[in-house]
């Protein structure tokens, strides 16, 4: 399936210059997608001149042409939904419905970018004499580094190639090697779109090696990465021997707070929608659920309920909700920190194991644990998965200091029917975003990121395009 890919470097696609590949696997069969080429040092150099060149095409490109193109990407993608959703099922495993959204999604967020590549405001303002002007104006930083993880491959690279085409800057983007295709396909979308050669460029190999290789160069002028703050933390090191500038999206475990006032037949169904979309497999997924005493009971009683009829199964069948966990390391950890919540004393009120019946694929069956206590393992470690820990509060200043007592700070979930309550807990919890009597986060008109050892930098929204930016200020004196 990966033979009509391979690397895109100077607008073409080509085999690795040593012909190298690696194995992709589909999560719910353990079967073999297909081969995929493996970039080594001389793709990349290759690929680092293609972009250097692509930039000097792309900067000197007027908005209105960027934006242009990027609309053309935009309704590519959603002509191609079909293509790209069955891509991303057999490489995540999620269900196709789910995968058709993040297609759309990512056509979405091509548009609003498209738009944004008109509106990059300067200003001028009055000199000191009448004799002088300021004028501040913004430049494309330069060549892009876009490394992109296997968890949303539609999602995270379009919000990263569209931004770096709006703002003027070339990119070089680098897939997971579980997730290729997927990022492969839109590349191939942005190409038939009409995009330069050199503007775009795709590496597919070794993720630690691709990565090392792209920030030891002097051409990378910026950084943006998704993935854990273990990775964030060792790719910002490495930038700043070069000083390149960096967005930083990584871990999150976001607090799912509710309070006594909901309906919370509906409250847990924006519970289910959250926590179980990619089986958890999601960054800004709920993973503390601090629910107030008086509805505790109630509440978990209900998600059990609604969790049981949830459908576990290949996502290229229709009906299925559940699909496996990417990777069979993903599957491990997940058994081994289910270990960890019991010994440390939470008791499972479903699930806690593989399904029966699966004697392939990488499925684990959604689990609610009770008895758990702040301190556990499973409350500081982001689970990543079907894992939903429910623990009760008695008021309000102690949940919202419950809920910030954590070094991540991606997203908070807050359901209460009280305004006043709404607005100060949304106010004082520490995340970069929140959502309020709403299960969704992240859309392409908002500013997207974290706080604290979440990263910094934002995607999306008017400020997103300010990361990809340079700000030059000219002191101009009239003769």
């Amino acid at each position: 399936m990966y033979k009509k890919f391979g690397q895109f470097i100077g607008g073409k696609w080509q085999i690795s210059s040593g012909g190298e590949t690696y194995e992709v696997i589909n999560p719910a069969t353990e079967e073999v997608i297909g081969k995929a080429s493996k970039a080594n040092k001389e793709d990349i150099n290759l690929c680092l001149k293609s972009a250097a060149n692509g930039f000097e095409i792309w900067k000197n490109t007027s908005p209105w042409e960027r934006s242009k193109i990027i609309r053309k990407i935009s309704e590519l993608i959603r002509k191609k939904n079909e293509s790209l959703s069955k891509w991303l099922t057999l490489e995540t495993g999620k269900p196709l419905s789910e995968s058709v959204v993040e297609a759309n999604g990512a056509a979405d967020i091509f548009e609003w970018s498209s738009e944004e590549a008109k509106r990059i405001y300067g200003e001028t303002l009055q000199g000191r004499s009448p004799d002088t002007r300021i004028h501040v104006y913004y430049q494309p930083v330069g060549v892009v580094a876009a490394l992109v993880p296997w968890n949303f491959p539609i999602t995270l690279a379009s919000r990263k190639i569209s931004t770096a085409l709006s703002a003027g800057c070339s990119v070089i983007v680098k897939p997971d090697v579980i997730t290729p295709g997927s990022v492969m396909e839109l590349v191939d979308i942005c190409n038939e779109a009409g995009v330069p050669p050199g503007v775009i460029n795709l590496l597919s190999g070794d993720p630690a090696y691709i990565s090392d290789q792209l920030l030891s160069s002097h051409i990378i002028k910026k950084v943006s990465i998704t993935g854990s703050t273990r990775v964030g933390k060792l790719i910002l090191k490495k930038a700043a021997e070069k000083v390149q500038r960096v967005t930083m999206e990584l871990s999150g475990h976001s607090p799912f707070i509710v309070f006594d006032d909901v309906n919370l037949d509906k409250v847990t169904d924006m519970a289910i929608f959250a926590k179980f979309r990619n089986n958890g497999q999601v960054c800004i997924s709920p993973s503390r659920f601090y629910i107030h005493e008086s509805k505790k009971e109630d509440f978990t009683n209900l998600m059990i309920k609604k969790t049981k009829k949830l459908k576990i199964g290949n996502g290229m069948d229709k009906d299925t909700v559940l699909g496996p966990l990417t990777t069979k390391k993903r599957l491990e950890e997940i058994e081994n920190l289910v270990d960890i919540t019991k010994k440390e004393g939470a008791k499972i009120l479903l699930g806690g194991k593989r399904p029966p019946g699966f004697n392939k694929g990488y499925f684990y069956e959604p689990t609610i644990f009770d008895d758990v206590n702040d301190n556990f393992t499973i409350m500081n470690q982001e689970p990543f998965g079907p894992l939903v820990p429910i623990l009760s509060f008695k008021d309000f200043d102690e949940v919202v200091k419950r809920a910030n007592s954590n070094d991540l700070g991606l997203a908070s979930y807050v359901y209460t029917n009280n305004l006043e309550k709404a607005h100060r807990v949304s106010e004082m919890m520490e995340t970069g975003t929140v959502a309020v009597n709403t299960p969704v986060v992240a859309l392409p008109e908002a500013p997207f990121g974290g706080i604290k050892q979440t990263g910094y930098g934002r995607e999306g929204g008017s400020m997103g395009i300010k990361d990809y930016l340079n700000i030059k200020y000219t002191h101009l004196g009239i003769q």
